[in-house]
């Protein structure tokens, strides 16, 4: 598997084959103050602050095994380069599932994305993936490993490692093994669109949902140019954005989901909307998992007060038109692609405008991915500092005392 890397100032990449191995190599590297980078997929390479030292790359390219799979417990052990597919594909044959959506899942790693928190359109209906890690054994910036959790789902014995190195970017420690909850396959899955007018009637549609009979999965509303050419609404382009309903379960309740769905919609005066199907719907869920890892100038994540997305959405039209949006409505992220836009023209995008806006809206943003990252100051790339940031360095000294682990690509970091 080849790994996009080109991001990273590597010396060099080593590929250990154990936890052992993985354990004497950071080992080294705290002794002699050497930069590392871990690897999963190179899928979510996420940006530094300025020019990053020179540092060894750690790839998890040969920890893939399945460790152990009891299939009747509903959980699994693996290692953490496994990719995302190669797991759907074992578990498809006891008709289970992590309901995690992942882009690039053929090369996105679970170590990868339980590191970055990775999450798509179902996490709204199914949650996030720190909902179904259960164990987990990992390697400080010292060189020692450790393990929490256990391989069964009522274990809560010691400290909640799962959920700090969930989204931790590798910055506290590089994970080498988890043990996860799987769920059945659903029996049948469908979405269900329509065009909104205008960013009112986008809220008062997403309001009406906390009081629906339905259960979605998944609450997508979608906009700009990028969805111009993919619709999920077979009528005119007079809309500004596209709300998704995702549905799943067996095909009696789904069906009558559908129904219902339509029928309160009517209420409010959405006159025509399209149900998608099978294949139809199989597409229109990977178009919506995929967005955030489509090739643009940039892609900015931002986690908003679910009550305003809308607001966030608009505002973001207003900082850049030509901007596209998918945005997990249900659950208060939006990621904005910028296709194109001057060089010079990047910290003024993010720092005086979505990041206010993002802030406004009760949250704050992120740039997930920008090929001229380098160019983007701390504040352009994460915003203004965290009020807890004291705290979160305070955890990064405990683990990594060198900051040898992913320098330059720690939130809190000065």
């Amino acid at each position: 598997m080849t790994v996009a890397t080109h991001s990273l100032p590597l010396s060099e990449i080593v590929e250990p084959t154990s936890q052992a191995e993985l354990a004497e190599i950071v080992a080294r590297a705290y002794a002699n103050g050497t930069p590392l980078y871990p690897i999963g997929g190179g899928t979510s390479l996420n940006p530094s602050a300025g020019a990053a030292p020179k540092g060894l790359g750690v790839s998890l390219a040969r920890l893939t095994r399945v460790v152990d799979y009891p299939a009747r417990d509903m959980t699994i052990t693996v290692e953490a380069g496994l990719t995302m597919q190669s797991l759907a594909d074992v578990l498809s044959v006891e008709q289970q599932r992590l309901p995690i959506d992942a882009p690039n899942a053929d090369r996105a790693t679970l170590g990868g994305v339980v590191a970055t928190a990775t999450s798509g359109p179902r996490r709204f209906g199914q949650g996030t993936i720190r909902d179904y890690v259960i164990g987990i054994s990992a390697v400080d910036g010292r060189g020692v490993a450790f393990k929490a959790g256990g391989r069964v789902v009522k274990n809560v014995a010691g400290y909640d490692f799962c959920k700090l190195l969930t989204g931790s970017h590798g910055t506290l420690a590089i994970i080498t093994q988890l043990t996860l909850k799987m769920r059945p396959v659903a029996a049948a899955t469908a979405l269900v669109a329509c065009e909104v007018t205008g960013f009112d009637q986008a809220e008062a549609l997403l309001a009406a949902l906390t009081q629906s009979k339905t259960s979605p999965t998944a609450i997508e509303l979608v906009a700009g140019p990028a969805w111009d050419e993919d619709r999920f609404v077979q009528a005119t382009k007079s809309g500004c954005a596209q709300l998704v309903i995702g549905f799943e379960g067996t095909a009696i309740e789904v069906d009558w989901m559908i129904a219902e769905i339509a029928n309160e919609w009517r209420a409010l005066g959405v006159t025509e909307s399209s149900v998608l199907r099978e294949a139809a719907a199989t597409r229109a869920w990977q178009r919506l998992i995929e967005f955030p890892a489509e090739d643009a100038a940039l892609v900015v994540k931002a986690g908003v007060l679910p009550s305003r997305v809308t607001q966030f959405v608009a505002a973001a039209q207003q900082i850049s038109p030509n901007c596209s949006i998918a945005a997990h409505a249900g659950s208060g992220v939006v990621y904005v692609r910028l296709p194109s836009f001057a060089s010079h023209e990047g910290p003024a995008v993010m720092i005086r405008g979505l990041h206010p806006a993002a802030v406004k809206a009760g949250g704050a943003a992120v740039v997930l991915s920008c090929p001229v990252s380098h160019e983007l100051t701390r504040p352009a790339l994460w915003g203004p500092t965290r009020q807890d940031a004291h705290l979160m360095r305070a955890v990064k000294a405990q683990f990594d005392p060198k900051n040898i682990l992913n320098p330059g690509r720690a939130i809190f970091e000065n």
